[in-house]
C-alpha cells in the first residue's frame, strides 16, 4: 500500500535512530536488495521516531521518502476546508511522500496527501533526491516501465476525457440544432404570411383611397386600428375549449350583420384578445355601409401584429438558444473566472432541454444569495450534463428532477440534483465514481462520466462530489469553495 505525502514537517520528532540493516531486510519494499545496497541506504537515511501529530502537509514540496517501520498513520486529502480521511494502516513497509521524485520536474513534486500519526512511529526516511538516484541506478528498466505506465495512463485519461466532452458536445449539438430548427422555421413561415397580409393590407388602402370614405370615418377606423393593435400584446392564452366558444360567438355576430366567411375571420380576432365587446364597439363607430370593410382592415391589422409577435418570439428563442450555448461552451472567456452557477445551470438546462422528455419536470430551488466563485466554467458545464443526463436515463422518461443551489457555511456552496427514479443499489453504491463502471446496456454509457465529474469536482476545484440515494429519492451533491484555489492538481 503506497501512501502519498505532502510537506516535509516533522512535528513531535525526537531525532535520528540507528537504522539497522537487518530490519530493512524484514521489509517487503527491501527483501530483494544485497548487503550492500542495505548498507547503502542505511548510509544515506536514517530512521525518525515521530511522536502523534501531523507527518506533513497536503500541498508542501515533497522532500522525503518514507518507509513505516512500527507504528499507525492516517492519510487524509482536503475537500473545500475539510480533511477527509482516506486511509489507515499500521502495516510494516508501507511508503508515502516523494515516491515520485524519480520523474523530476515532470510531474509536481508537492505531496498530494497529508499524513500523520496516531501514536509514537519509526520511519525508515530517504531525502528525495537519494530516493531518486537509487531508483534510476538501481531500477533502471523499472524506472522506464513506470514512466511509460505513468504518463501514459495520463494521456489515456486526457483523450477519453476529451472524447467524453467530444460525444456529449455531439448528443447537445443534436439536440440545439432541433431546438433551433423549430424557431427558425417558425420565423420563417410567419415571415412568408406576414408578406401575404401586407399585399393584402396595400390592396385594402387601395380600395379605401378609391372609396367615397369621408375624413371623419379614415380617422375613426385608424383609431379602431391602433386600439386593436395595442390589444394584441395584451391577449390572454385561453384553453382550446375557451377559443372555440369565442370564435362561435364571433361568428354568429359576424352572419348576423351579413360578412361573409366569416368563421375565418374569427380565430385571428380571438387570438388577439378581440371579443364581441369590442365589435360591438367598431360597430357603434362606424357606419353600417363601411362597417364589414372596416372589419376586415382590422382583421389584417391585428393578423399583422400577430405574426410580426410570433417572428418576435422566434428570433427572440434562437438568440437566447445561441446565447446559452456560448455560456455552455465558455468559448469566449477565460478558462478561469468567477461566475454565477445559476448561469451555469441555466445555460445546461437550457442546451439539455431537447433531451428532457415531456413526463420529467424541472424544479428549480435556486438560492439567490449565492456568491460568485471562482471555476472551470466550461468543466463545471460539463459536470452539469454528466449529472442531469443520469437523473433523466435513472427516471426513465417520468419523475421530477430537482436542481438546488446553497451553502454548506460561508466558504462554500453546493448544488445538488435530485431524481425520484428508484435509487442507486446499496451494493454498487461506493462504485460509481469509479472508472469504465456503468450500470447502462452496452453501447450506451461509458462510465467515464461520473469519474470525470468527480476529477473536474475535486481536483481541479478543490470541492467534493457525493451521493445520497434511496428509492424515489437520488442526490448527488456538488460542493465548491468560493475563493480561489492557488494548485490545480494534475
Amino acid at each position: 500500500m503506497s501512501v502519498p505525502e505532502a510537506s516535509g514537517l516533522t512535528a513531535g520528532s525526537s531525532g535520528f535512530l540507528r537504522c539497522s540493516v537487518d530490519e530493512l531486510r524484514t521489509l517487503f519494499l527491501f527483501e530483494k536488495l544485497s548487503d550492500a545496497q542495505l548498507q547503502w541506504l542505511c548510509e544515506r537515511g536514517h530512521v525518525k521516531l515521530i511522536e502523534p501529530g501531523p507527518v506533513y502537509a497536503e500541498g508542501s514540496p515533497a522532500t522525503c521518502f518514507y518507509v513505516l517501520l512500527e507504528g499507525t498513520v492516517v492519510m487524509s486529502r482536503r475537500v473545500g476546508a475539510d480533511d477527509i480521511e482516506v486511509g489507515r494502516t499500521s502495516t510494516r513497509g508501507v511508503y508515502t511522500g516523494a515516491f515520485m521524485a524519480y520523474l523530476g520536474d515532470r510531474v509536481p513534486q508537492v505531496y498530494n496527501n497529508s499524513v500523520r500519526v496516531t501514536e509514537p512511529s519509526r520511519f525508515f526516511v530517504l531525502d528525495a533526491p537519494v530516493f531518486a538516484e537509487m531508483m534510476l541506478d538501481w531500477f533502471p528498466t523499472a524506472v522506464h516501465l513506470l514512466e511509460g505506465l505513468f504518463f501514459g495512463n495520463k494521456n489515456a485519461q486526457a483523450a477519453i476525457g476529451q472524447r467524453e466532452r467530444l460525444l456529449a458536445l455531439g448528443s447537445l449539438s443534436a439536440g440545439l440544432t432541433h431546438e433551433l430548427n423549430n424557431p427558425a422555421a417558425a420565423a420563417v413561415r410567419a415571415t412568408a404570411a406576414l408578406r401575404e397580409r401586407v399585399a393584402g393590407m396595400r390592396h385594402k388602402l387601395g380600395m379605401i383611397a378609391g372609396g367615397k370614405w369621408d375624413r371623419t370615418t379614415l380617422e375613426t377606423l385608424i383609431t379602431l386600428q391602433e386600439e386593436a393593435a395595442e390589444r394584441v400584446p395584451k391577449a390572454i392564452a385561453l384553453s382550446p375549449l375557451e377559443a372555440s366558444d369565442r370564435e362561435d360567438a364571433i361568428s354568429d355576430w359576424l352572419e348576423d350583420r351579413g360578412c361573409s366567411e366569416g368563421w375565418m375571420l374569427a380565430p385571428t380576432f380571438v387570438a388577439a384578445g378581440l371579443d364581441v365587446d369590442w365589435l360591438d364597439h367598431v360597430e357603434a363607430a362606424v357606419d353600417p355601409s363601411t362597417l364589414e370593410a372596416a372589419l376586415r382592415w382590422l382583421n389584417y391589422t391585428v393578423d399583422t401584429e400577430l405574426l410580426m409577435n410570433e417572428i418576435e418570439d422566434s428570433t427572440t428563442r434562437i438568440s437566447t438558444l445561441v446565447g446559452a450555448a456560448k455560456q455552455y461552451s465558455q468559448l469566449d472567456r477565460a478558462p478561469y473566472q468567477v461566475v454565477d452557477v445559476h448561469e451555469l445551470l441555466d445555460s445546461t438546462l437550457l442546451m439539455l432541454s431537447g433531451k428532457i422528455p415531456p413526463g420529467i419536470t424541472v424544479v428549480k430551488e435556486y438560492d439567490r444569495s449565492l456568491p460568485q466563485i471562482p471555476a472551470y466554467a466550461a468543466e463545471l458545464n460539463q459536470v452539469w450534463t454528466n449529472l442531469i443526463d443520469n437523473a433523466i436515463s435513472a427516471m426513465n422518461g417520468a419523475g421530477t428532477l430537482t436542481v438546488r443551489t446553497g451553502k454548506v457555511r460561508e466558504d462554500e456552496v453546493f448544488v445538488e440534483f435530485g431524481d425520484t427514479g428508484p435509487g442507486v443499489p446499496p451494493d454498487i453504491k461506493d462504485r460509481i465514481f469509479e472508472p469504465f463502471f456503468t450500470t447502462k446496456p452496452v453501447g450506451e454509457g461509458t462510465g467515464l462520466g461520473l469519474d470525470i465529474s468527480w476529477r473536474i469536482v475535486v481536483k481541479k476545484h478543490h470541492g467534493d462530489l457525493s451521493l445520497e440515494s434511496s428509492p424515489g429519492d437520488t442526490r448527488f451533491r456538488v460542493r465548491l469553495p468560493v475563493t480561489w484555489q492557488d494548485t490545480e492538481e494534475s
